[in-house]
């Protein structure tokens, strides 16, 4: 097959993101899609066959986009959207969440993208899936744009208190001591996109408030955003209160991963029940992510992948099942 030349302009910035620390970006890219990329000066140009070239292009050209609005461009990235583009998908125009320190907010994969279309349409979202995926993340970086815009008074976050060997009444200090430790992903998302400055006089004026479950019961949120994260750990009946503290004006977003349940008995795992009886409910919106939506380091990916055969090759076959009964 004839192996061509095409050339992208590209300003500096999308250039610099293209190229990537010591060219990291350009040899993923290279080494992915069999072409040769170089960047004589106001661009790239690729060399391969044509439909190497237009994978190659189809990569560089998200990149830039994404460093035109802001967005820090990243290793992950750049494996992300090779990952996409070879699965046969089209990488999604990012809908931009708020600039935080690293830069604009962007989804990363189609089901980020997927995920805060979710968000927006939805009253009620579910975003579960495997560890590394987002889906914390992208519902605080969601709820704090909408803070931000005046569209809620109030961001809630809240979760249950499960951990192996640890209970929440054994760590020192008042509930917000006693809580934080539990949240930190979340606080970290929100230092990122606010400012640590923000986000605490946020708390101190009751415009982000986090509390374990147990303290939701008997309350009504309205007018807020709501985070219930590691929902994999809540109780059917914890999960069905949660769910009834929705009020006039209020959106909520599910998270967990069913995969990592901490409770004695897993089977009571409120969160795959709320998914089968909500699933076809009017406002509900369930969005599931998979291994290749890791967005983390490349090893996550192969790590979950793992997990998910050793899982499917222990579960019970249901012939075999039938045999033994017999």
């Amino acid at each position: 097959m004839a192996r061509e030349s095409e050339f992208l302009t590209l300003d500096d910035r999308a250039l610099r993101a293209v190229i990537g620390p010591n060219s990291r970006h350009v040899a993923l890219i290279e080494d992915a899609f069999k072409v040769l990329v170089e960047a004589p000066g106001g661009g790239v140009s690729i060399n391969g066959s044509a439909r190497d070239r237009a994978n190659a292009r189809q990569v560089i050209e998200s990149l830039a986009k994404r460093a035109d609005k802001g967005a820090e461009v990243t290793e992950a990235d750049v494996r992300t959207i090779m990952g996409t583009i070879r699965g046969g998908g089209v990488s999604a125009d990012p809908m931009a969440l708020p600039v935080g320190k690293r830069g604009a907010i962007v989804p990363k994969t189609n089901a980020q993208a997927r995920y805060l279309e979710t968000l927006a349409r939805c009253e009620l979202s579910f975003g579960v899936g495997p560890a590394g995926t987002g889906k914390t993340f992208l519902a605080a970086a969601y709820g704090a744009s909408l803070l931000r815009r005046g569209q809620v008074d109030r961001l809630v976050i809240t979760r249950p208190a499960v951990e192996a060997g640890e209970k929440l009444g054994f760590l020192p200090g008042d509930l917000n001591e006693k809580v934080d430790p539990y949240l930190a992903p979340i606080w970290e998302a929100l230092n990122d996109i606010l400012g640590p400055e923000d986000v605490q006089r946020r708390r101190d004026k009751g415009e982000i408030e986090a509390a374990p479950i147990a303290f939701m019961r008997g309350r009504t949120l309205s007018h807020a955003f709501v985070i219930v994260d590691e929902a994999q750990n809540t109780s059917r009946l914890q999960m069905k209160m949660v769910l009834t503290r929705l009020g006039e004006g209020a959106r909520m977003v599910v998270t967990g991963d069913p995969s990592q349940i901490d409770l004695l008995n897993p089977r009571d795992s409120g969160l795959a029940h709320a998914l089968r009886i909500l699933r076809d409910v009017k406002g509900v919106g369930v969005l599931e992510f998979e291994a290749q939506d890791v967005v983390r380091h490349a090893m996550v990916e192969r790590i979950v992948r793992a997990y998910d055969a050793d899982a499917a090759h222990d579960r019970p076959r249901p012939d075999l099942e039938e045999r033994v009964s017999r």
